[in-house]
């Protein structure tokens, strides 16, 4: 009897596999930056490959614990840190997208309040009292004392901000603000400090 798929593997078994592995080529990122060495933005490491591949990139961080892709010819390790070999002119955009992960960032997950591990925004000026959504009047807030402070302002209950809120500077921003998680192997290429 000739078996179609395999030493004795269900068609199922290896479409979950593909399945599997098409999840985890769309979930991890590589960081892609332009030919000066400037941070542009997460790519999907299967785009990471596309552009190796057709030598439009080169490696630039190797991740030894990264995922290796294999075709039938060659095993690639998947990069943390891929460079463009010609340079890609960018509009420069004044102001940085407020979103949730890039305030976050901003604030370094700590609560603008006491300190703490923040999983939450809370407006400084409450909105119903005319405060308006934008980096000068949110801060990244632990839930207790988002709690607390309610739609209260700081004055009518005594508290102070442990720094003041701005909008952060750097072109690095743009690419912060689409992430929750930044990989500790880019930190060399993004300014994270210039908040």
């Amino acid at each position: 009897m000739k078996r179609s798929h395999g030493a004795g593997r269900s068609a199922t078994t290896l479409a979950d596999d593909s399945r599997s592995a098409d999840a985890v080529l769309g979930r991890r990122r590589v960081l892609l930056l332009n030919a000066t060495y400037e941070p542009l933005t997460a790519i999907s490491m299967r785009r990471a490959i596309v552009l190796m591949l057709r030598d439009r990139a080169d490696v630039v961080h190797d991740d030894p614990n990264g995922p290796l892709v294999h075709s039938a010819d060659r095993s690639l390790s998947v990069p943390s840190v891929i460079r463009l070999r010609t340079y890609v002119r960018v509009p420069y955009r004044a102001q940085v997208p407020m979103t949730r992960a890039a305030l976050m960032h901003r604030d370094r997950f700590r609560c603008g309040y006491c300190g703490g591990k923040a999983d939450t925004i809370d407006h400084v000026q409450p909105r119903d009292r005319g405060g308006g959504h934008g980096w000068e009047n949110c801060v990244a807030c632990c839930a207790s004392c988002n709690h607390r402070k309610a739609d209260r302002l700081l004055s009518e209950i005594g508290w102070t901000l442990r720094t003041e809120p701005r909008a952060p500077q750097g072109r690095h921003w743009r690419l912060l603000s689409t992430l929750k998680e930044v990989d500790p192997m880019w930190s060399r290429y993004l300014d994270l400090d210039a908040a």
